[in-house]
């Protein structure tokens, strides 16, 4: 046998990006760029991630764009507080299970008009830029506007996804969204070259009439023409009244480190709750990849899920039992419900008396950290394209149920069950905006990356590349893996009860993420980008 030399090399892929300025890392390489221009010319980390994010808007049309929602957490390098923005929209008023019902609708639509809810990302762009912004408003737009213009060429990742059978068919079932994102009837190939002049016109329009041509403007009547011309809902007053939330992150402690997620509506509390569970004993010494570490995961996981799939509902409608989910007496009570030689295919939820995404996360030369999150939530979103203006609109509403007793049944006016997430965690002088996107996927992607960190001692690469498992929901004993993960471990698992199937070595399937970390010591920043995506840490 060939002996393996342990001086050199490593077991990760791409090197760290480490700098002393600013550093913007996102899925697509043209929004890095164009993020790191604007810190280039003086930016905030906020001028930056809105000029990526309007990018990413353009490059990956079936993720995000201003048709859809927006979390955010910012730190604040001078005064170490970190603060959080919700900039999810609500269910028209006039929508409700009675409106569905005289419809012969009787669960929540996938896609299509009915799942439209109302978009927040354009008013949470607009109160972070307030708030934070240094350049001005409409310089912002200029690098979306020119690649929406001349065009720019498609990439691997991103052909993987608009060629996907669920993303043809919903845009072949709305006629303005198979001639904007079906050019010559099909979608584009790797290095074609798109063009989206539409979206262009709507960018112009909010570089010049700021966030209330979009609520209340040129884009906004277009909006309201579309709903109204498929029978939706939504009214003047739905838009013109939406605005985003500050709202106070929620946190927990684990081994020493402080990890942040935002408040329901969204479910970064899973994420919590899962570390909470995993923390109740020791990281396993075999390491990362072995059995046990990973039967504990999936397990902490099922149950966390089945908390938050039980709870989680707009807190502005019902009390959510955040501090009860996220004490640590729960995750006792969670954790002694492990089998460590068997999976559980069969998880309740706790009884307590009381999606496609695009992630991005900036550092600018201050040390200001974003960790910013935005969607349309699955797949083209509502499959619906706004007329004359080149974006969809979400289908949010599909994380609405219809059953009264839930907590997170639809109502108009009521933001519904939300999977984006952005993540932060920090120690000392290491501040972490970091995010993994991908419907379900999110919390156990955060809790299985802060874990590679803190227990396994990995930097924000290697544990961004680390090979992962997801699980769309608590029930069951079925779970996706990386190929990755060493056959015998695999082998175990199964015999454990798990139903493994095996994906390739890195797939879209298990998340695409990004994390800058700021030594606030040195004035550093390291920043890495998943290798699923097309994208990079650009300085």
């Amino acid at each position: 046998m060939l002996a393996v030399h342990s001086g050199f090399g490593r077991n990760y892929g791409r090197s760290l990006v480490i700098t002393q300025q600013g550093v913007v890392a996102t899925s697509q390489a043209l929004a890095s760029q164009a993020g790191a221009q604007i810190l280039a010319r003086g930016g905030s980390a906020v001028d930056a991630a809105i000029t990526a994010n309007a990018v990413l808007g353009l490059v990956e049309p079936m993720m995000d764009g201003i048709g859809g929602d927006l979390f955010v957490l910012y730190w604040d390098a001078k005064t170490g507080k970190l603060t959080g923005l919700n900039g999810s929209g609500p269910a028209p008023r006039g929508l409700s299970p009675a409106c569905l019902a005289a419809e012969g609708v009787t669960a929540m639509p996938p896609a299509g008009i009915h799942a439209v809810t109302v978009p927040g990302a354009v008013d949470g762009w607009a109160k972070l830029h307030q708030r934070h912004g240094k350049l001005a408003w409409d310089q912002l737009f200029a690098a979306a506007i020119a690649y929406a213009d001349r065009g720019f060429p498609v990439t691997e990742a991103i052909e993987e996804q608009w060629t996907a059978p669920v993303s043809f068919d919903r845009l072949l079932n709305h006629a303005e969204s198979t001639r904007v994102f079906l050019p010559n009837g099909k979608p584009p190939r790797q290095g074609d070259l798109f063009r989206n002049p539409d979206l262009a016109r709507a960018y112009r329009s909010l570089a010049a009439g700021g966030s209330r041509a979009f609520y209340e403007g040129d884009i906004a009547a277009a909006i309201l023409k579309t709903s109204r011309g498929l029978g939706g809902t939504m009214t003047e007053e739905d838009l013109s009244s939406f605005s985003a939330e500050w709202v106070e992150p929620i946190s927990i402690d684990y081994r020493g480190w402080r990890v942040y997620e935002l408040p329901p509506n969204g479910q970064g509390m899973a994420a919590l709750e899962m570390l909470n569970i995993m923390e109740t004993s020791p990281a396993a010494a075999e390491g990362p990849l072995s059995p046990a570490e990973i039967h504990k995961r999936i397990e902490a996981m099922k149950l966390a899920y089945s908390d938050v799939y039980r709870y989680n509902a707009d807190p502005r409608t019902c009390e959510v039992p955040v501090a009860r989910l996220l004490s640590k007496e729960h995750a006792r009570q969670r954790a002694a419900l492990i089998d460590p030689r068997s999976a559980n295919g069969q998880v309740s939820a706790a009884q307590i008396n009381g999606s496609d995404t695009t992630y991005l996360t900036v550092a600018d030369r201050e040390g200001n950290i974003v960790s910013w999150i935005q969607s349309i939530y699955s797949s083209f979103g509502s499959g619906i394209t706004v007329d004359g203006m080149g974006f969809e609109l979400q289908n949010r509403g599909a994380g609405f149920t219809l059953d009264p007793a839930h907590p997170n049944v639809l109502a108009g006016g009521k933001r519904p069950f939300h999977t984006i997430i952005p993540g932060f965690m920090e120690r000392g002088d290491a501040h972490i905006g970091f995010g993994i996107m991908g419907g379900p996927n999110q919390p156990l992607a955060h809790a299985q990356f802060v874990s590679n960190l803190v227990d396994y001692g990995m930097n924000l690469q290697q544990a961004l590349e680390w090979p992962r498992f997801t699980k769309s929901g608590p029930a069951g004993c079925d779970v996706l893996i990386e190929s990755r993960v060493p056959e015998a471990t695999l082998q175990q698992l199964t015999a454990m009860g798990h139903e493994i199937a095996v994906r390739r070595e890195y797939t879209q399937e298990m998340g695409r993420g990004q994390a800058i970390l700021h030594d606030s010591k040195t004035g550093t920043n390291y920043a890495a980008s998943d290798p699923r995506a097309d994208g990079a840490a650009t300085p």
